[in-house]
């Protein structure tokens, strides 16, 4: 079924890929624009840059590795470039892994207040050296793939469709080698990104509680902007723990039973970067309203399209949480 489905997959994966970079570049774009209006960054929009270049650079490689294999059906050209290209691919996808659950921790910070001192002052340093800790994040991720080179071999050894380059486990030391990346690229993060949900749902259960007790009940509580940045925090968790469920088993199913499923993997990461990136572009309400203007004045262009214009509302009073 699969090998069937291989070019299928290679197509569908080409519109979420244009999808990705498209909402990115444009996260990309918007940031720099508040950059230039404000002479700097928030914390918040330093990681979600980061996230976004990541997310861009990722989808591209992938695509390109996809695209090779497809016509280099017969695998004619050597192995490195293929390496090369999956080493990078997964690099990126440590960045994207540690960049979606710091952005989680940081909205974990500014929502939760914590009575545990110490706690706040590992806070407190690591949210002063945001900067720093988003440029170490990909340099981490390419050091910790780096020894793939040396515990994999690129040879295909798969079972049925054969994939060009394929990085696998060579011995005892790459699968070794392939639980601890996994540990450190996928379960540490989303670990993290779970204990900040827990937080954060805590918070917005008793914040309501207490909103609701000091009403008496009389109208239901609002919390404005902060329930969108706490929609916002609890989906990114979400899709993640979707997404890691998936890739903890493709890579199961590819190393344990060598089955050429890697393309599967890249398709349902585009999907993770384009929800990752809606998901985003909403919690940002500058960036959601700013998309929504500039779509709806397309829109206008085509009046046949006119049942597609969303509406534009303006902001609500309420509770605000600073990005």
């Amino acid at each position: 079924m699969y090998v069937m489905n291989k070019s299928t997959i290679w197509v569908i994966t080409g519109p979420l890929a244009a999808t990705t970079v498209f909402f990115n570049v444009y996260i990309f774009l918007m940031s720099l624009l508040n950059y230039r209006q404000n002479k700097k960054w928030s914390p918040c929009e330093t990681i979600i840059l980061a996230l976004s270049l990541a997310n861009v650079a990722h989808q591209l490689v992938c695509y390109l590795w996809m695209t090779m294999d497809e016509m280099d059906s017969k695998c004619r050209i050597a192995n490195l470039p293929y390496a090369v290209m999956l080493l990078l691919i997964f690099s990126l996808k440590f960045t994207i892994m540690w960049d979606t659950s710091f952005l989680t921790f940081y909205y974990s910070t500014k929502l939760v207040n914590t009575p545990n001192h110490c706690y706040t002052r590992i806070q407190a340093v690591i949210l002063k050296h945001v900067s720093l800790a988003a440029l170490l994040i990909p340099l981490c991720g390419l050091g910790t793939c780096m020894p793939m080179l040396v515990v994999f071999q690129s040879n295909n050894v798969t079972a049925g469709n054969k994939d060009c380059g394929l990085l696998m486990p060579a011995s005892t030391a790459g699968v070794v080698y392939e639980v601890v990346y996994l540990l450190l690229a996928d379960v540490l993060p989303g670990v993290l990104m779970v204990k900040c949900c827990i937080s954060i749902s805590v918070h917005l259960a008793l914040h309501l509680r207490h909103m609701k007790a000091t009403t008496n009940g009389a109208h239901g509580p609002k919390l404005g902007s902060q329930m969108r940045v706490i929609r916002m925090a609890l989906s990114l968790v979400a899709v993640f723990i979707l997404f890691l469920v998936i890739d903890l088993y493709v890579n199961y199913q590819i190393t344990m039973n060598h089955e050429s499923i890697l393309t599967l993997t890249f398709l349902f990461t585009s999907i993770y970067t384009t929800v990752t990136a809606v998901v985003l572009i909403y919690g940002k309400k500058t960036f959601c309203k700013a998309l929504i203007h500039e779509v709806n004045v397309c829109l206008d262009e085509y009046p046949c399209l006119s049942w597609l214009k969303v509406p534009e509302q303006k902001a609500q009073t309420g509770t605000t949480a600073k990005d």
